[in-house]
């Protein structure tokens, strides 16, 4: 089934600055890295490549500065197939990320510093309403302003848009958000956050999720890494395992990965699980690549490997 309606999503881009090295550096401490890498990122700008490079119509909003890391965010979305509903401010700066890459395990470690998507609010969602209106689906994520997405979960479910909210970085939320989520896609950390819950195996995770639900989320989703994904709607508690495609090179973006690939399959009719594995599959794609917007695959790749 082909998608008709477009996808919104809400969110930040950020410039990537990737170092890899075999361990992090201590507080006053200098060490050499291995390598350096700069490249487009930011949760919803990587959520809306991952969405436009499997073929879906989606919509970005977001607010930039007016410098290089701006241009490149234009051009990222461009050579995707974003639409970008931004705003450019000549006061601020965009949005960078520091990533450090454990070069053994390809695990990372994040500092975010949002720059002008910070002043992303409620003003600019309101005067996108019409859009989101008008979506399948409304995605976002906790980078901007927590009103923000707010008044865009409340415009969407107004407007009978599906929410999803992928709650990262982990933060405390409200039952009033929380309930405007037809899905809530946290990982293990997020999940633990939300609910105050250790979220640290499967049978944990059943355990947030169900919490998830009683909070008034319409299905938790949470990613447990290499352990696949667990679905819960207040009935029933399914679990989807990772696809697994070769060497993991870097996990930055697998979850940007699989809320993109989650999305588009919703948006193409999928059921939830089926939209999960089908999320699974992208990320499992994803981390055989470096970077975050550059490692996001094909539609053709996906359909590929879910055939295999």
């Amino acid at each position: 089934m082909s998608q008709t309606k477009p996808i919104t999503i809400l969110g930040i881009f950020v410039a990537d600055t990737s170092y890899r090295a075999d361990r992090p550096p201590r507080m006053g401490e200098t060490i050499l890295g291995n390598s350096f890498a700069l490249g487009p990122g930011g949760k919803g700008s990587n959520q809306a490549v991952a969405v436009a490079r499997l073929g879906g119509d989606v919509h970005l909003i977001s607010r930039l500065g007016d410098d290089a890391f701006a241009d490149l965010a234009i051009k990222t979305w461009k050579d995707a197939g974003v639409k970008p509903e931004v705003t450019r401010d000549q006061d601020s700066y965009t949005g960078a990320a520091y990533i450090f890459i454990d070069e053994a395990s390809g695990d990372n470690a994040i500092i975010v510093c949002p720059g002008a998507a910070s002043a992303i609010s409620a003003e600019d969602i309101d005067a996108r309403a019409d859009l989101i209106a008008s979506s399948s689906i409304l995605m976002t994520q906790l980078e901007q302003p927590i009103p923000a997405a707010h008044r865009a979960l409340e415009t969407a479910r107004k407007n009978g848009v599906t929410t999803i909210l992928n709650p990262a970085p982990a933060a405390a939320l409200d039952g009033k958000i929380i309930s405007l989520c037809d899905f809530l896609t946290p990982n293990e950390t997020e999940a633990s956050e939300l609910t105050g819950l250790p979220v640290n195996n499967i049978e944990d995770a059943k355990a947030a999720a169900a919490a998830l639900v009683e909070m008034g989320a319409g299905a938790a989703v949470i990613t447990l890494g290499e352990n696949g994904a667990l679905f819960h709607d207040g009935k029933a508690f399914e679990t989807v395992p990772v696809i697994s495609v070769g060497p993991v090179v870097e996990t930055t973006g697998a979850g940007d990965a699989f809320n993109g690939g989650f999305a588009t399959a919703l948006a193409r009719g999928m059921k939830p699980v089926e939209a999960m594995r089908f999320g699974c599959a992208v990320a499992g794609i994803s981390v055989t690549r470096a970077g975050t917007a550059s490692s996001m695959p094909a539609l053709s790749e996906v359909e590929a490997l879910l055939a295999r």
